[in-house]
């Protein structure tokens, strides 16, 4: 089995297209098929390289590797080919009306409540009126002839599919400037790379009922196909921060591969949303019967709270990978980090200068003259803050507030038992008397 990934380079990778990016890839490694690369670039004038970029930095990131990639504005010459032999079949037609003549006609026929389908007036131009209209200077656009009669499929997500020919309108496929739209090129690229399954958003279903007459018309078999509830915002529906919300600025703001992975897998899925620490096992759960219908809402501060979860679950091993800090370094501060590079400010606490915040002088000189000589453990502290308790009669926040801002120079973190220890005697002794150490 083999599937695509075919963004269109019109824009930075937002969060509803690498989800789709996910399913696609999970599937093709629960069924130990292939993953595809495909850059939909015919819209040549939005088309950029940056965003060309930005999505293979974002996949590579997410660890979703491609075996093959394409990219339409090379194949060209074959949509041509493929285009000629179709117009000679009578499947695809030449249209003289203006975008406004067309806006017109849609209105009209809103206006009298039916739906604003083509009326396919074009195939009664006479060779008179096509020539008038080309010495007026247009040029055509071009259509797809749809059959009559039902289009059925069956849906991994959504069951049977059925629309009527009747319903829908006979797809543009070439603009008046000769470029190609998305349909038809598509369908091609389908058949000729071997494309067996096709996994994107609800919005696509009509275009897949047309499609699924092209790959006819062509000679090909039709993929079978996934259509994922579109995301919305949690107002409910999808919200302007929502459609660029991307993984640049996710992975910016700290939040984990694996985070936005779990989380899209599982979000609107009758399974738990839960951390997984690697893609294989996230694969393996896949299953399509259980995605519901409903679009699910996609909340971006939710995710940001389970990468907190996901982060203090972290496997050694990949946090020293990462970081190169020791175990029992990770074991102390991990859960009061929200994201994994917050272990720097912690390093930088436990191993570099820290400037003390110092509250009372006193009573910081009287806590460094009674630390204990060393080796220290977890039970150092214990005994020493014990000892200061009797000596000065301070308990509670009176007590180990001033400690830890002198000791750490921040208001909150880690339990004090576990830090002495990694940050060492001298820089305790110096921070406590109000040195920078």
């Amino acid at each position: 089995m083999k599937v695509r990934f075919a963004p269109s380079p019109t824009g930075f990778m937002h969060i509803g297209n690498t989800r789709t990016a996910l399913f696609n890839w999970l599937l093709a490694r629960k069924m130990g098929g292939d993953f595809m690369l495909r850059i939909d670039d015919t819209d040549t004038l939005r088309s950029k390289k940056e965003y060309e970029d930005a999505i293979r930095d974002a996949l590579k990131w997410l660890h979703l590797d491609w075996m093959e990639e394409a990219r339409q504005t090379a194949r060209r010459n074959r949509y041509e080919e493929i285009t000629e032999e179709l117009k000679r079949k009578g499947r695809i037609y030449a249209c003289y009306e203006t975008p406004e003549e067309l806006e017109f006609m849609r209105k009209r026929l809103l206006g009298k409540g039916l739906p604003p389908i083509y009326d396919r007036s074009a195939l009664e131009l006479t060779e008179a009126q096509i020539a008038k209209y080309k010495a007026e200077g247009r040029r055509p656009h071009y259509r797809f002839k749809l059959e009559e009669g039902d289009i059925v499929w069956h849906d991994l997500v959504r069951g049977e599919c059925r629309y009527s020919e009747k319903n829908l309108s006979d797809p543009v496929i070439i603009r008046a400037d000769g470029t190609f739209l998305y349909h038809l090129p598509s369908v091609i690229d389908d058949v000729d790379f071997g494309i067996t399954h096709i996994v994107r958003g609800e919005d696509h279903v009509t275009n897949t009922a047309a499609q699924i007459q092209m790959f006819e018309a062509i000679g090909g078999k039709a993929p079978e196909f996934a259509h994922l509830p579109l995301l919305t915002g949690k107002e409910g529906k999808l919200s302007k921060r929502l459609g660029s919300m991307g993984v640049r600025e996710l992975r910016a703001e700290g939040v984990e591969a694996m985070s936005i992975c779990s989380f899209l897998a599982k979000l609107g899925t009758s399974d738990a949303i839960e951390p997984f620490y690697n893609l294989d096992d996230l694969a393996k759960t896949l299953d399509f019967s259980k995605i519901g219908h409903a679009q699910p809402k996609f909340d971006v501060e939710e995710l940001k709270k389970f990468n907190t979860h996901l982060v203090h679950g972290l496997p050694y091993e990949k946090i020293k990978q990462r970081y190169g800090v020791k175990e029992e370094f990770w074991s102390a501060i991990k859960g009061n980090i929200s994201v994994a590079d917050d272990i720097k400010i912690w390093r930088q606490i436990c191993e570099e200068k820290v400037s003390p915040k110092v509250e009372d002088t006193d009573f910081l000189k009287e806590a460094a003259s009674l630390l204990p000589a060393e080796p220290w453990d977890e039970n150092t502290f214990s005994q020493w803050t014990s000892e200061l308790k009797a000596k000065t009669g301070r308990k509670g926040k009176d007590l180990f507030h001033p400690i830890r801002l002198a000791v750490t120079g921040v208001e909150n973190g880690p339990e004090l038992k576990l830090l002495l220890p990694l940050i060492g005697r001298e820089k305790v002794f110096s921070r406590l008397n109000g040195e920078t150490a």
